[in-house]
């Protein structure tokens, strides 16, 4: 809870540790004893080193959950790919489920009270407390170490403002109106009563946040597992574009994917990489060509995802939805057993079992150590090609460049021209709507289970103050039990609904927060 946040959230004990590493595969996951004061710290530009590898470290783990496990959650369980496995247990009369369980079902099943755990915001606002640390007290260092130059030390202060804006943009796109907290808390006198600040307010916060870190962050930190793994120039660009393609200012979404399109840093593996070759790359290997921020864990700290997706207990936690699994995404050639799309099955899921086999192909849970990937390059071209659809609307030129853009990945991922019973034909340029959900049906494809779908379908729904909410009332009514499935088309009329509760914890202990109206 934001009130809550003790003083263990203030450092890591790696700052302390004599020759700590920035290395990503080598940040350490300890937390600070009580008691260590801001005097005894804050001297050296290897504390001030140590104190940002910190808010890394924070990133592979979470307060109450994997903070890693709450991006998975809530970019996914209200879309349409994933489902609780546990569907068939939650009908049973004999079977007792957990807390946490008929939680993701409830959240799954739009059944949302303010009660729910999976509405708790503790991970984030722990992580976003280390960066405001970081902010308020690493200027000071300089004053105690005249080997620290101004560019290193606001290069420093740029990856700190990069990470608190990125948790800033996971939280204004889930809750809406959230406090922001910009103050580090050091001490229970830090703890105060905090209003929620506007929309406007938060995404303003976000943009001066990653604008800073685009200009003062370093271009490469000289090694592949940093440059993957730690913001940089071109880490704040995509964040950046991201945040205004989900406002709708698109013009400067283009410019900055171009930056990072233009560095040359990235691209996409050509047609003829082979299945595995391209999935051992991208994801069991990670930090590939392709690969822009992803989250470092290592051996010495496992990721969250065996227990998650292909642990041994029955049923597994999460799998792909059935038409997922059917062919109704990535499609099917009967003809063919060779001409599949590479993202298809044996690399988001298995068309056999419906594990989901994207972040983990481990057998053992002391082997599970994918990354997890917030942004990848393709991620950038079809931000790129989202923007350019509806930059200038009708605009032949500009469609016929985003249409060309997802042509390319496409190729790229040997996708098939029929899914389904259903032509996957190329829009007209002409007709805006039809290219944006060429993109959007794309992004599907090509985002399977990496907690993007959720916020893929409420951007292209809100745009243009909801113009196209079909796209979601068509996509939940799909996913609710059939009893209830008016019931959720007409929650989901009143566009309240589509932020989450803020959980009743955090109401309790903060007297000056008041709960999402839809809830109260």
């Amino acid at each position: 809870m934001i009130n809550n946040i003790r003083y263990r959230a203030l450092l890591l004990v790696t700052l302390l540790l004599a020759g700590a590493s920035s290395s990503c595969n080598k940040w350490l996951d300890l937390k600070p004893q009580d008691g260590l004061v801001k005097q005894d710290y804050w001297k050296t530009k290897e504390q001030l080193d140590a104190a940002v590898s910190g808010c890394y470290a924070s990133m592979l783990d979470g307060a109450s959950l994997p903070l890693t496990k709450y991006m998975f959650i809530w970019g996914e369980l209200r879309g349409d790919m994933t489902v609780s496995a546990n569907d068939a247990a939650a009908g049973s009369t004999t079977t007792t489920l957990s807390t946490l369980t008929r939680d993701e079902l409830d959240m799954q099943h739009t059944d949302l009270v303010s009660t729910n755990t999976l509405t708790n915001w503790d991970a984030f606002y722990e992580i976003i407390n280390l960066c405001n640390n970081v902010i308020k007290y690493g200027p000071g260092v300089k004053g105690n170490d005249n080997t620290l130059t101004q560019a290193a030390l606001n290069a420093y202060i740029g990856e700190a403002r990069g990470i608190r804006g990125l948790m800033y943009f996971y939280l204004y796109r889930t809750f809406g109106e959230v406090p922001l907290k910009l103050e580090p808390t050091s001490s229970d006198s830090d703890i105060k009563p905090l209003a929620k600040s506007t929309k406007e307010q938060v995404y303003a916060q976000i943009i001066s946040d990653l604008k800073y870190a685009a200009d003062n962050t370093v271009i490469s930190y000289g090694n592949i597992a940093d440059d993957k793994g730690r913001i940089n120039q071109y880490t704040a660009y995509t964040i950046l574009a991201d945040a205004y393609l989900w406002n709708e200012d698109y013009q400067n979404c283009i410019d900055a994917c171009n930056k990072v399109i233009n560095s040359g840093n990235y691209q996409i593996f050509p047609a003829l990489t082979g299945q595995f070759t391209w999935y051992n790359s991208v994801y069991i290997t990670g930090n590939s060509v392709e690969s822009i921020f992803e989250l470092q864990f290592y051996a010495q700290k496992l990721n969250p995802f065996y227990d998650m997706f292909v642990g041994n207990k029955s049923p597994k936690e999460f799998k792909a939805a059935d038409y997922v699994v059917n062919g109704d995404l990535f499609g099917t050639d009967l003809l063919d057993a060779f001409n599949h799309d590479i993202r298809g099955s044996n690399t988001s899921m298995s068309e056999g079992t419906g594990a989901i086999l994207k972040f983990n192909l481990a057998s053992t849970a002391s082997t599970t150590y994918q990354h997890w990937f917030l942004y990848r390059y393709s991620d950038v071209l079809l931000m790129k090609a989202e923007a350019l659809t509806w930059l200038s609307p009708g605009n032949v030129t500009n469609s016929t460049a985003a249409i060309n853009i997802v042509n390319q990945i496409r190729t790229a991922r040997h996708a098939l021209a029929v899914v389904g019973n259903t032509s996957i034909n190329v829009p007209d340029p002409t007709i805006t709507l039809d290219v944006s959900n060429y993109i959007f049906n794309e992004r599907a494809r090509e985002f399977a289970f990496e907690g993007k779908r959720w916020f893929d379908i409420l951007r292209n729904a809100k745009r243009n103050n909801y113009a196209n909410i079909n796209i979601l009332l068509n996509i939940v009514s799909a996913s609710a039990q059939p009893d209830k499935q008016q019931s959720v088309i007409n929650k989901y009329k009143d566009i309240r609904s589509h932020y989450l509760p803020i959980y009743t914890k955090e109401i309790q202990n903060n007297s000056l927060l008041v709960q999402n109206s839809f809830y109260q």
